[in-house]
């Protein structure tokens, strides 16, 4: 059978599972708390496998070794997002079920809006998971209908529409347990898809040491950080801005869909191995080498057409960052494979969209609709109708936002992930205590999401610093700035955060030698973020090398494995991540319901 039948079979196996899992939980899920945050009740091998997925999708299959293939190994020091995504939840994820668990909270907005007592809050919560759910979910399906075309020579337009059918059909009528449970099968299909066509890329080459000497013989400027920062607008993958996409891509896991995701877990136990193993680890493994074989497999193909037909030549003038991997895919497997690794960038792309469409309607439903339309007056039947019917509203507005942009797909990701990123504000404050008043949380996330606007389309990332940066920088400014005049809170808002401060402290509080360790941290995160992905960086042009790899190429895989130890250490020995029974009963039995759950 050719390869394009392939394609159709594989993706018929695949769209029968996102099926039943969403007619499972059409028929199954009768509450608005069960369809937008699975009732509490994300098992933990579901968490581990899906929050993963949803962390590098269809952009890290597609976009990721596009970039590389463009811009060389500097946008390579891009796979240390797996590292840098899950460190947000390492920071966050545990308090955020904590309190969660103990005062009710189903949206963000419910946490961020009682802990400052602001109901103006709530709505840029809601503007935040909106931009983010469209931008992000535009990159997917994009993605999708590229990719598709390419392979089966669907049209463009067509495919993004049919592919966005099916994770809208799942998403709305199985809710995010639906949305949970086909992750789990993505997270496999994405993995395996970037490993298998790395390997068939590398074995074009007849193995490393043949593929290693082309990468040795590109041009410096695949090869090499052009210069620590760049003084004016933009600059290229400086130091700086390696360092600043990275907090862009931070966002993810402080965005308002991966919040109430947390809200959704049965048990906070799969955050530290979801964290430090899977993220880090897992699909660390696959980026730092496997996307990296596809990208730069790529630019030697286009420059030497290295053992490629005249035809292939031909083809591989026409390489885009939105086409080389589809390209790849389409010259290199066999047909039984192509319908696998097609299926794993589908899954790829799904495993994102589908939790950021649901939670965005979700947030929208309750925040907006039931909240203030209805004012907390309708049924569970009609909160999951309204849900859906806002679910389908976003799909449709991710695919006019997708089909109208000509921006490069991982890059159009990061403006959404910066928004994301500037939830930074509300987070440190609500987590961690950082103190300004509730004012200041408000004019601050305004302040932050204005500058990312500015900072990307009007002056394009000044001293080459990402958007990402100069949204959170400002919004913190801001909200300091507040308390630096000496505006305060009423007595009411000061009493609140004080009983959650108090109960916070007290069920998180460190042991002995987990408080040891966080001191210790504080030193070796800052130290690793600064030689690995930040200024310092630069060193890797020329620092080492081992067994055939570029000097930077070496560079990113030591760092790498210096990062997994860190994560370990966060999540583990610091007790960043982990939690105990007594902290998980103490949530479950101290509760304390501030959020109407009922119609």
């Amino acid at each position: 059978m050719s390869g394009v039948t392939w394609v159709y079979i594989m993706l018929g196996i695949y769209i029968v599972y996102c099926f039943y899992w969403g007619l499972k939980g059409y028929f199954t899920e009768k509450t608005s708390k069960g369809y937008a945050i699975a009732g509490r009740s994300i098992p933990f091998f579901a968490f581990l496998l899906a929050a993963t997925a949803a962390s590098f999708s269809g952009w890290t299959f597609i976009g990721h070794p596009g970039l590389i293939w463009r811009d060389g190994l500097a946008y390579a020091f891009a796979s240390f997002y797996v590292l840098t995504i899950p460190i947000t939840g390492t920071f966050f994820s545990k308090r955020t079920w904590l309190l969660g668990k103990r005062y009710g909270f189903i949206t963000p907005g419910d946490m961020y809006a009682y802990y400052f007592n602001n109901e103006f809050i709530r709505l840029l919560v809601v503007i935040t998971a909106v931009l983010y759910s469209v931008f992000y979910s535009a990159v997917q399906l994009m993605a999708a209908g590229a990719l598709f075309h390419v392979i089966a020579g669907v049209p463009v337009t067509f495919g993004c529409i049919f592919l966005a059918f099916i994770v809208w059909f799942y998403v709305c009528t199985g809710g995010l347990k639906a949305s949970t449970w086909v992750g789990v099968i993505q997270f496999v299909l994405l993995v395996g898809g970037i490993i298998i066509l790395g390997f068939y890329v590398l074995g074009h080459f007849g193995g490393w040491t043949h593929f290693s000497k082309a990468v040795i013989g590109l041009e410096s400027k695949y090869l090499e950080v052009p210069k620590v920062i760049n003084i004016g607008l933009g600059g290229g993958w400086t130091s700086v801005m390696i360092l600043t996409y990275m907090f862009a891509l931070m966002g993810i896991q402080s965005s308002p869909a991966f919040t109430m995701w947390t809200f959704g877990i049965k048990s906070p136990k799969p955050l530290a191995w979801q964290q430090a193993f899977m993220s880090t680890f897992v699909v660390g493994f696959a980026l730092f080498f496997f996307t990296a074989f596809q990208g730069m497999g790529a630019k030697i193909l286009q420059e030497t057409g290295l053992g490629l037909s005249p035809e292939q030549v031909e083809v591989f003038k026409t390489l885009t960052n939105r086409n080389a991997v589809p390209i790849l895919m389409q010259n290199f497997l066999p047909p039984f494979m192509l319908g696998v690794v097609f299926v794993g960038a589908i899954a790829a792309i799904h495993s994102t969209a589908a939790p950021y469409i649901g939670t965005g309607g979700s947030i929208l439903l309750r925040d907006v609709y039931w909240r203030y339309i209805k004012k907390q007056k309708c049924s569970d039947s009609e909160q999951i109708w309204v849900n859906r019917i806002l679910a389908t509203v976003l799909t449709v507005l991710a695919l006019v936002v997708g089909m109208t942009s000509t921006a490069a797909l991982v890059i159009l990701g990061a403006l959404a992930t910066a928004y994301g990123f500037v939830m930074y504000v509300l987070l440190l404050g609500v987590i961690w205590g950082f103190r300004f008043p509730a004012i200041g949380a408000v004019l601050g996330v305004m302040s932050g999401m204005v500058a990312v606007y500015v900072t990307y389309a009007v002056y394009p990332s000044p001293l080459s610093m990402h958007c990402a940066f100069w949204g959170t920088f400002t919004g913190l400014v801001v909200a300091y700035i507040c308390r630096g005049l000496g505006v305060k809170d009423d007595e009411e808002t000061t009493q609140r955060q004080a009983e959650v401060r108090n109960w916070l402290d007290s069920v998180d509080k460190p042991s002995e030698s987990g408080r040891a360790w966080r001191n210790v941290m504080k030193i070796a995160v800052p130290l690793w973020y600064f030689f690995a992905i930040g200024p310092a960086c630069i060193l890797g042009n020329s620092a080492f090398s081992f067994s055939g790899f570029p000097p930077l190429w070496s560079w990113q895989i030591f760092w790498w494995i210096v990062g997994i130890i860190m994560m370990w250490a966060l999540c583990f020995k610091a007790e960043m991540a982990t939690t105990n029974e007594e902290q998980i009963r103490r949530a479950d039995e101290e509760t304390m319901e501030v959020i109407d759950v009922t119609s």
